[in-house]
């Protein structure tokens, strides 16, 4: 368990970690009570998609390593592979149906359910509860306020009202394309935990080609997209919580894309610099 002490710093001393964990076990209650009284049993995909990776956690932490971030990001990978063949599916599925024209209607935007739609955003939101359940048991996070555990919080309190209330479920699934680059995140984050480099290499460069086109069209693009559609109908919304709801949601993830994106341009900029400076050597060396 190399990696177990990662963001240990003033975690104690700030009690980010109780607060949060506070916060996962009134979520986890409230969605009890909502199963057990008011007999909402198709919210039991939230718990079989929470079960369902912590039991995934077990399988690569007794197999293959016993590393917590190595378990987590190959957990995280999983989800992200499980979500974008889902959303895919669901997109496809209801084109076919019912032509593209109709889909993004406001009306099925906002009250309508897509086929499959229910299920499988309960299943993400029950990986969202693991993960940051994961993430306080070994503390992989850090700062005064952890972002990765604040970004979990939102999510989940987003996701659970609309699954209460049973609106904007489909506007949710749209926000879920952005899976598809999670992939090539994961993918890139295992590569270098596995000793994986050397970034002359053609699988290297093509993991970023890749990278950086998930980046635009599956995160930057769809996000935009979802709130320029939110924004031209606002009018449409009824005075309840969700168009604010939906705004300042977008509103973070958009944010959260810019640092996103910066972060990756500075990776990609240190890799070449670094591949570049280890050509200088090797030509120097043959100079010699």
């Amino acid at each position: 368990m190399a990696r177990n002490g990662i963001g240990n710093t003033g975690v104690k001393k700030n009690g980010a970690g109780e607060f949060f964990l506070a916060t996962l076990l009134l979520w986890l209650v409230s969605v009890v009570f909502e199963i057990a009284f008011n007999l909402r049993t198709e919210l039991l995909w939230v718990i079989c998609g929470g079960c369902f990776f912590q039991l995934m956690n077990w399988v690569v932490r007794s197999w293959i390593s016993r590393d917590p971030l190595f378990v987590n990001t190959s957990i995280s990978l999983l989800h992200s592979i499980i979500t974008s063949a889902s959303v895919v599916f669901i997109l496809l599925n209801q084109c076919l149906a019912k032509g593209l024209d109709e889909m993004f209607y406001h009306s099925e935007l906002v009250g309508g359910t897509w086929k499959w739609a229910y299920p499988a955003l309960c299943f993400s939101c029950g990986y969202f509860a693991y993960d940051q359940w994961d993430m306080l048991q070994y503390r992989l996070y850090s700062g005064l306020i952890p972002s990765i555990l604040v970004h979990h919080l939102v999510l989940l309190v987003c996701f659970t009202l609309a699954l209460y209330r049973n609106v904007t479920i489909n506007y949710l699934i749209l926000t879920l394309i952005c899976e598809m680059h999670s992939i090539f995140l994961h993918v890139r984050k295992l590569r270098r935990m596995a000793g994986i480099r050397d970034s002359n290499t053609a699988l290297v460069k093509l993991e970023w080609v890749l990278n950086w086109t998930a980046f635009v069209f599956a995160r930057c693009i769809p996000h935009i997209l979802i709130t320029v559609k939110l924004i031209k109908d606002a009018h449409k919304f009824g005075k309840g919580v969700e168009l604010p709801l939906a705004l300042s949601g977008m509103a973070g993830m958009n944010i959260l894309n810019v640092g996103l994106g910066l972060d990756l341009f500075h990776a990609f900029r240190r890799e070449r610099s670094n591949r570049r400076n280890q050509e200088n050597n090797n030509h120097h060396d043959h100079g010699e």
